[in-house]
């Protein structure tokens, strides 16, 4: 690659998200490993911060709140006077990008919205297409098209756009959960990450208040069983051919995997997870199946519950822009497979131009 000319990488990251944060501790990673020593031979890094109004940043600004120079939450809501010149590109200089790099976390960014946008451009993209965002985020059309195929995962429950505020429509909903499930069990929006939005419910008391808060950050909801089980995690990459990395196995220290567990606890992390050699195997081409279904490629992270009184696999969901934060899964388990932070990314950039 030496004497050609370097690929400017176009680092999209911040949006109008409830995972807006996440993002940007994502991307300081991601920012930081392709200006390693090795990576700014072959890329430039343009930096487009998106502030929480949906309002994108220059490229300067952008990179002065990844290295600290300027706080996001200082960023304010651009005023419109001139309503003949709405443009939310207006002054992004984006036209000499090569290839797109987006770690939006959540709403629209990993929901495929940020995809479509791209699309227009006509440039490579890191990770996957509308289809696979898409149906990755949504967790009711996921595990609709993995009972279809028989995928094992947990019994659940699906509610749609359904008034909570009717109090027979809530009342109703309740009992319909109490005829289905033994306690503990998870009431999720069908649309979210990092786990929020996502309440454990541990009797009759608190299924009122756990509806609620899922119905704030989306009218769909998924009632899931809760089960004694193993988080067990991989990560995938690639496009036709997808490529598996080694499991890892999370022991929290909390009573559930929620926000706070995931970004502010000292978790327990083991990779390779302690499994049996035939259960790997099984974890692995499930989660190759799984993200074929939905048409996910370019990288993945692919959440498993092992049961503990069974041994028996299900799968939970698919992450297609997961985390690289120090904390993350993801970066974690490719570098237990033999790549570092900075030859993954220059990887999934490599696997992007099909190199």
């Amino acid at each position: 690659m030496i004497g050609e000319q370097k690929k400017c990488i176009g680092l999209i990251f911040g949006g109008k998200s409830n995972e807006h944060e996440v993002s940007i501790s994502s991307a300081k990673t991601v920012f930081q490993a392709l200006n390693s020593e090795i990576n700014k031979q072959r890329f430039a890094v343009k930096p487009f911060y998106i502030n929480k109004y949906g309002d994108w940043l220059d490229s300067n600004s952008s990179e002065k709140i990844l290295i600290g120079e300027i706080e996001n939450n200082k960023t304010k809501k651009q005023e419109v006077f001139n309503q003949e010149k709405i443009n939310f590109l207006e002054g992004i200089e984006f036209q000499n990008v090569d290839v797109w790099f987006p770690i939006l976390h959540g709403f629209n960014g990993e929901d495929g919205s940020i995809h479509g946008l791209l699309k227009y451009t006509k440039k490579p993209l890191v990770g996957c297409g509308i289809l696979g965002s898409a149906l990755g985020m949504d967790k009711i059309m996921m595990k609709t098209i993995f009972s279809h195929l028989k995928i094992p995962q947990v019994n659940y429950l699906v509610f749609q756009n359904e008034d909570l505020d009717d109090k027979e429509v809530k009342n109703k909903i309740i009992d319909e959960i109490l005829k289905k499930f033994n306690f503990p069990i998870f009431v999720k929006p069908s649309n979210s990450g990092s786990s929020l939005g996502i309440s454990k419910v541990l009797n009759e008391s608190e299924i009122s208040q756990a509806l609620e808060k899922a119905w704030k950050t989306d009218p769909r909801i998924l009632v899931e069983e809760g089960l004694d089980v193993r988080e067990i995690e991989c990560g995938i990459m690639g496009n036709s051919k997808l490529l598996v990395s080694e499991i890892g196995e999370v022991k929290y220290e909390k009573d559930w995997y929620d926000y706070d567990c995931k970004y502010n606890s000292n978790n327990k992390i083991t990779i390779p997870a302690e499994l049996d050699s035939k259960i790997t195997k099984q974890i692995k081409e499930i989660a190759i199946q799984s993200c074929k279904a939905l048409n996910i490629f370019g990288f993945a992270r692919v959440d498993f519950f092992l049961e503990k009184s069974s041994n028996k696999i299900l799968l939970n969901e698919i992450n297609t822009i997961p985390g690289f934060t120090k904390k993350s899964m993801f970066p974690m388990l490719w570098r237990a497979s033999g790549l570092n932070i900075e030859q993954l990314v220059a990887k999934l950039v490599d696997i992007s131009l099909d190199l």
